[in-house]
């Protein structure tokens, strides 16, 4: 493993950053505000639940006033518990695919099928070119208004991976693009300055979209509940991670 991809997984396996740090951050409160477009949106996630997890309560409003939403799953987080001897990969698969139409049926997107791009899960950046040329298809087939995909710097080699190929797509086509972050909450600190806060804006969450947001995370029980009780079926999204998913707002980078 290199030197920077060690240093990632490090900063992703050490404690968290509490929420109860971030919310106390008058910086979150300052960020200003941000409107998502009235035309069709095309949402990437390197895995099932990223999307909802960064973006969730937002495409709930979107939902909520029939704005086209266009979900792409990259990969379909088969390897998320690699060692476990409870669930095999492909079986995975077909839990989070399940999962996601679940939480997509949450957030009011009942019509929403998302695009599977049948990537192999932790190799995103092994094909980002493909990524990035049916990402430029995708935004002209949907005449999308914005893209909206995982931070370049989140120190997951996927989801940095799959917002470099969602930022070619967009200088290529022309569509404005918003990155949401999910890791970064666990591995940041209020005010570090490996966040590009000066880029970041807030999503006000209504009450309703809140809910369903959170109704919708609850779906991906592979994630948020132990598969075991070996330490390697541990949960991936414990409560402790959540809590900077459920918030009454969301931040994006754009």
């Amino acid at each position: 493993m290199s030197t920077a991809r060690q240093a990632a997984a490090d900063a992703l396996d050490a404690p968290g950053t509490p929420e109860a740090e971030w919310a106390s951050w008058a910086g979150l409160r300052r960020l200003p505000s941000a409107v998502p477009p009235h035309g069709p949106v095309v949402v990437v996630a390197a895995h099932p639940d990223d999307e909802v997890l960064g973006f969730g309560g937002t495409m709930a409003v979107l939902a909520a006033r029939r704005t086209p939403v266009h979900v792409v799953s990259l990969t379909d987080g088969e390897a998320s518990h690699p060692h476990s001897r409870r669930i095999t990969a492909a079986r995975l698969a077909r839990v989070r695919r399940a999962e996601l139409r679940a939480a997509l049926d949450e957030l009011g997107l009942t019509a929403a099928r998302p695009e599977r791009l049948r990537i192999p899960d932790t190799r995103v950046d092994r094909y980002e070119p493909a990524v990035r040329s049916r990402l430029v298809a995708l935004l002209h087939e949907a005449d999308a208004a914005l893209c909206v995909a995982p931070w370049t710097g989140d120190l997951h080699s996927d989801h940095e991976a799959a917002g470099r190929a969602a930022a070619a797509a967009c200088r290529v086509s022309g569509v404005p693009l918003w990155m949401y972050p999910v890791w970064m909450w666990h591995w940041a600190r209020p005010d570090d300055t490996r966040v590009p806060w000066h880029h970041a804006a807030r999503l006000t969450l209504p009450p309703g979209a809140a809910a369903r947001k959170a109704a919708a995370i609850d779906r991906f029980a592979s994630q948020i509940h132990p598969l075991g009780d070996d330490e390697e079926s541990a949960a991936i999204l414990p409560p402790e991670e959540l809590a900077h998913h459920t918030r009454p707002f969301e931040v994006v980078f754009r």
